[in-house]
C-alpha cells in the first residue's frame, strides 16, 4: 500500500494487475490489519473485473469475504458492464434503521427490562424464525414489486416513514417471477422477523452529540432514547444468491469466461442471467425494505403497551433506513464526465452529500444520514454524508465496525462470561437466543467502531453527528 493521507491508501494495478487502483479508506492501525487476512488480496481480485470504473474500495470496516471484501465498493458501466451475486452477497439489503422517540433516558431506565421482553417476544429473532401474521404469496409479491408501500397501505407504518428510507422503500424493475418458488416459500413467514448472526434490535440513548446543527436537523439530541434495527432479507436473499451463483456459474462455462476467483462470478449488463438477476435482487431489496418497516410496527406497539400512550405521543419517527447489500444504477461525476453506473455496494452504505435529489428535502442541507452500527455492547454512530464523498467513493461510506476474528475464532477466545460481565458493567440488558452469539458477537470480534468512524471522517467521506450507546440488545 502507498500512503496518500493519514486516511487513505493506494494499491496501484501494477501490483495486482488490474486495470484500476485499490483504493483503501483507514487510519495506519487498521490499514496494517487489512494484511492479517485476505481482505487486500480479494479486493486486488476484484479490480481485474471487466468494465470496472475509477477504483476498487475498501472502507475502513473491511474484512474478507465471500470473494469480494465486506466493506467494498464497486461500480461498473451500466450500459456494458457487469453484475456480480458475490458482489452484492447473500444477505441482500442487509441494512440499518433508526427510529427516533422523545423519551430520555430517565423515563425509560425503570421499564427496560419489560420492554426489552416485550420486543423479544414481538419481533421473533433466531435462525429459522418466523412469525404467523397472516400473510400469503400474493403479499409476499406485492411486497416484492411494491416494496414498504404495500405494506404501509395495510396499516404497518405511516405514510411519513416512506421518504425516510433509502429509494423510498423500493427499487423498481422487481420481479418475483425471476425469485425461485423455494425462496418465495421461505420467504413468506419471515416478513418482520429479525435473523441471526449479527443482526439485533437495539434500545439506545444518544451519548454524544458532535455536530449541533446536524444532530439538531436530524431531530437528534443529547440523552434522547433511539431503537435501532439491523436486519436483511433473511433465507428470501440468501437463496436468490445462492440460485444466481449456479445460474451465472454455467453462463461463464458456457462462454468460456474465467473470473479472477470462481466467488466473483459475473454476467454481462442485458445477457438473461444478468438482467433475471437484477430483477429477482431487486424482489429481495423490496423484500428487506418492508422486513424492517414490519419490525418498526412490531417496535411501535411494544412501545405503546409499556408506555401506555399511541407511537405519535411517544414521537416515534423513522430517522432512516439505509441498506449496504446492493447493486444500483446511478449518475456519478466520473472525472468531470457524468456516467451511468452499477454501483455495487457489499458491507458499504450509500452516503450522498448535501442537496442530492435522491435524499429526504428535509435532511437536504446536512446530507443523507449515514447509520453505522458497531458491534455487541458497543457504540453506534449516526453520521451525514459529505460532498466530497460524491466524487471519491460514489457517495459510499462505511456500513459498521467490521470483523477482525472468525465467529470459530471468537468462541474460542472470548468466553462468554466476558461479555455478559461487560454488558453488565454497562447496565445493558441483553436478550439473546442462541447464546454460542454472545462470543461470536462479542465486541472484541470487531474493530473499535469509534476507530473507524474516525477514519470515514478523516477522509472527509462523512460527518460524525451523534454516538449512540445500548441501554438493551436482542439478538438471534
Amino acid at each position: 500500500m502507498n500512503k496518500l493521507s493519514d486516511f487513505t491508501w493506494e494499491i496501484p494495478p501494477e501490483e495486482t494487475g488490474a486495470s484500476v487502483p485499490v483504493k483503501i479508506y483507514a487510519n495506519e492501525k487498521i490499514a496494517k490489519s487489512m494484511t492479517n487476512d485476505r481482505t487486500l488480496k480479494q479486493a486486488g481480485n476484484a479490480a481485474k473485473l471487466p468494465k470496472i470504473v475509477k477504483n476498487l474500495l475498501v472502507m475502513p470496516d473491511g474484512h474478507e469475504g465471500y470473494g469480494f471484501p465486506v466493506g467494498g465498493v464497486a461500480a461498473f458501466d451500466a450500459e456494458d458492464g457487469i453484475i456480480s451475486p458475490g458482489v452484492v452477497g447473500y444477505d441482500i439489503n442487509c441494512g440499518v434503521r433508526l427510529i427516533k422517540t422523545n423519551l430520555t433516558v430517565k423515563e425509560i431506565k425503570p421499564k427496560i427490562k419489560v420492554l426489552m421482553d416485550s420486543l423479544f417476544k414481538n419481533v421473533p429473532s433466531g435462525v429459522g424464525s418466523r412469525i404467523n401474521l397472516g400473510f400469503t404469496q400474493t403479499d409476499l409479491e406485492r411486497v416484492g414489486q411494491e416494496g414498504a408501500e404495500y405494506i404501509i397501505k395495510k396499516g404497518f407504518g405511516f405514510e411519513s416513514d416512506l421518504e425516510r428510507i433509502e429509494e423510498n422503500g423500493v427499487l423498481e424493475g422487481a420481479d418475483v417471477l425471476k425469485v425461485s418458488e423455494f425462496a418465495r416459500k421461505r420467504g413468506v413467514h419471515e416478513l418482520g422477523t429479525l435473523g441471526a448472526g449479527n443482526h439485533f434490535l437495539e434500545v439506545q440513548r444518544v451519548d454524544q452529540i458532535f455536530s449541533k446543527e446536524i444532530a439538531a436537523g436530524y431531530g437528534l439530541e443529547k440523552d434522547q432514547v433511539t431503537i435501532m434495527i439491523h436486519s436483511g432479507s433473511r433465507g428470501f436473499g440468501h437463496q436468490v444468491c445462492s440460485d444466481y451463483l449456479r445460474i451465472f456459474s454455467e453462463y461463464q462455462a458456457k462462454n468460456n469466461i474465467v473470473p479472477p476467483d470462481p466467488e466473483l462470478c459475473y454476467a454481462f449488463v442485458g445477457t438473461k442471467p444478468a438482467d433475471d438477476y437484477l430483477a429477482a435482487m431487486k424482489a429481495a431489496v423490496n423484500f428487506a425494505f418492508t422486513n424492517r418497516q414490519i419490525m418498526t410496527d412490531s417496535i411501535r406497539k411494544s412501545f405503546k403497551q409499556v408506555f401506555e400512550k399511541s407511537p405519535d405521543a411517544l414521537g416515534m419517527e423513522l430517522l432512516y433506513d439505509v441498506a449496504h447489500n446492493i447493486a444500483k444504477p446511478e449518475e456519478h461525476d466520473v472525472d468531470g464526465k457524468k456516467m451511468k453506473l452499477l454501483v455495487h455496494r457489499k458491507g458499504a452504505t450509500r452516503a450522498f452529500g448535501p442537496h442530492h435529489k435522491q435524499i429526504p428535502k428535509i435532511y437536504s442541507d446536512f446530507g443523507q444520514p449515514v447509520i453505522i452500527p458497531g458491534s455487541m455492547g458497543s457504540a453506534s454512530y449516526v453520521l451525514a454524508g459529505r460532498a466530497e464523498a460524491m466524487k471519491e467513493t460514489f457517495g459510499s461510506s462505511c456500513h459498521g465496525s467490521g470483523r477482525v476474528m472468525s465467529r470459530h475464532q471468537a468462541i474460542r477466545d472470548i468466553p462468554a462470561s466476558k461479555t455478559l460481565g461487560d454488558m453488565n458493567d454497562k447496565g445493558i440488558e441483553l436478550r439473546v437466543r442462541n447464546k454460542k452469539l454472545i462470543s461470536e458477537e462479542a465486541e472484541w470480534a470487531y474493530k473499535n467502531v469509534d476507530d473507524v468512524v474516525q477514519s470515514i471522517e478523516g477522509a472527509k467521506i462523512s460527518n460524525i453527528v451523534a454516538r449512540l450507546v445500548p441501554l438493551g440488545v436482542a439478538k438471534g
